[in-house]
């Protein structure tokens, strides 16, 4: 029994620690986005250069990526091998089922909102801008929600993993205490 404790330890660890990147590269990617001072005029046209922002997000979304689909593999791997109800189905507790569904839409919008503040911290150039050749830069506390929405996803997924960890765990416990009363 003990042997299992590490890896049942390691996996949520890495979840917390890549969803602790993400948060921490979203916060720094608000103090380096693209500032309004930073777009250069020329007539009409504009030009805002690549700001430290760009990279900062990218990472971020690598590691919030990252992480939820590890949580997921690890909740549909627990989900799936878990104990049948006599319907067939498996059973799933209705909180893990809802922190689930908080995790992946959270997930969604943080991606998008994430996405979209990190291709605007892209360089525009000079007719082309970042949409309809219009430059565009991104505004105050777009960077800190998205990093709200990462804690919110990875508090939820590793929510749903510890309940269904938890739920394997009494199940596995229930049939040794059975099968030794036997």
């Amino acid at each position: 029994m003990e042997k299992h404790r590490f890896p049942s330890l390691l996996i949520p660890s890495i979840i917390a620690f890549l969803g602790l990147m993400a948060f921490g590269l979203c916060v720094a990617a608000e103090f380096k986005r693209s500032k309004k001072k930073d777009v250069k005029l020329n007539g009409k046209l504009c030009y805002l250069a690549e700001s430290g922002a760009f990279q900062l997000g990218v990472a971020a979304l690598i590691c919030l990526f990252i992480a939820h689909i590890l949580g997921n593999m690890v909740i549909c791997r627990r989900i799936c091998s878990g104990e049948k109800s006599s319907s067939g189905k498996a059973k799933t507790p209705w909180i893990t089922s809802t922190l689930l569904v908080v995790s992946w839409i959270s997930f969604g919008v943080a991606l998008i909102l994430m996405g979209t503040a990190t291709s605007m911290n892209r360089r525009q150039p000079y007719t082309r801008g970042w949409l309809d050749g219009k430059c565009y830069v991104v505004k105050d506390g777009v960077y800190v929600g998205s990093a709200v929405l990462v804690m919110l996803t990875i508090g939820s997924t590793l929510g749903s993993v510890i309940m269904t960890g938890r739920k394997s765990q009494v199940e596995q416990g229930r049939r040794i205490h059975a099968q030794q009363h036997k």
